[in-house]
């Protein structure tokens, strides 16, 4: 099920973001500048604030009946993980190698983030309400 696949990247990506907190929290701060090290922590606050919303479109997939519905959370998701690839990725990447081209790839991972917020509206906007 797709469903499944969101899951564990989520699950892949928290435990990822908690390792990356910890690694720039203890061994970074020696390393990095202030500066560099506020982009890494960046990189990790967006990791996890889209690792939610990933875990949310799996949950939507599941709670939902409705096949066009799953398939906006699905497609959601689908740009959170690409957000998180391009965004946060190139991020920890310019941080650990002070490379500047790694910089231009982070405006496409926040379009992938934008993206994926808009596909979980038009998700919402087409999810039937059930009268209890």
């Amino acid at each position: 099920m797709k469903s499944k696949s969101l899951f564990l990247f989520a699950a892949c990506f928290g435990a990822f973001g908690v390792g990356l907190g910890a690694f720039a929290s203890h061994g970074l701060k020696a390393i990095l500048s202030p500066d560099l090290l506020g982009v890494f922590e960046v990189g990790v606050r967006y990791q996890f604030i889209h690792t939610l919303a990933l875990l949310g479109c799996g949950v939507m997939m599941l709670l939902s009946s409705q096949e066009k519905v799953q398939k906006y959370f699905y497609r959601a998701g689908i740009c959170f993980i690409i957000g998180i690839f391009c965004f946060s990725g190139s991020l920890y990447a310019l941080a650990l190698t002070g490379v500047k081209w790694f910089g231009p790839i982070t405006p496409f991972g926040g379009v992938c983030f934008i993206l994926g917020w808009l596909l979980m509206f038009v998700a919402a906007l087409n999810m039937k309400e059930v009268n209890q």
